[in-house]
């Protein structure tokens, strides 16, 4: 096994949804997970084991931009027959009617999640899905720490507004 086999196992899942959340598209965000792998094998340089993550996540951001410069618009989230949304309401022991609720607002988020700014969206992303440090979020956005926590506290606000209707 080489070792971009193994940062495929490791870091891929994480990649994608990353890329999932960003773009919205699931077929987007598969084409975004494998680019994001071959230009980490193919890089010149050296990928540094503490920040591999956030590296990986920098290539997927960079490469979401590339493609929305290319299209020159926004995609939109698409409302999907929800494997996804229906695996995780499947696996809650809630009721039908409960069930129905959190799909609604679970699709409630993820569109409001869409129109917010995009540095501000994967800046939230990599703070709440992948736990990771405001320090390493801030490397691989290219932004401050102190900036990276007013994109995710404003982010996290916009979403509470959507939350409590």
């Amino acid at each position: 096994m080489t070792d971009i086999d193994a940062l495929y196992k490791e870091y891929s899942t994480n990649v994608y949804r990353f890329a999932l959340y960003l773009s919205g598209n699931r077929a987007e965000a598969e084409d975004i997970v494998a680019e994001t792998f071959v230009r980490a094998w193919t890089s010149p340089s050296p990928i540094l084991l503490e920040t591999v993550k956030g590296y990986l996540f920098a290539i997927a951001r960079n490469l979401y931009l590339q493609g929305l410069r290319r299209v020159s618009r926004q995609t939109e989230l698409e409302t999907e027959s929800g494997e996804g949304m229906e695996e995780l309401l499947r696996s809650s022991e809630a009721d039908p009617y409960r069930q129905a609720a959190q799909k609604e607002e679970l699709q409630r988020v993820m569109q409001k999640l869409q129109t917010l700014p995009e540095p501000d969206r994967a800046a939230l992303l990599m703070r709440a899905l992948d736990e990771m440090p405001y320090e390493e979020i801030a490397r691989a956005l290219g932004l401050s720490v102190s900036a990276v926590k007013v994109k995710v506290h404003r982010a996290r606000l916009a979403l509470a507004v959507v939350r409590r209707r």
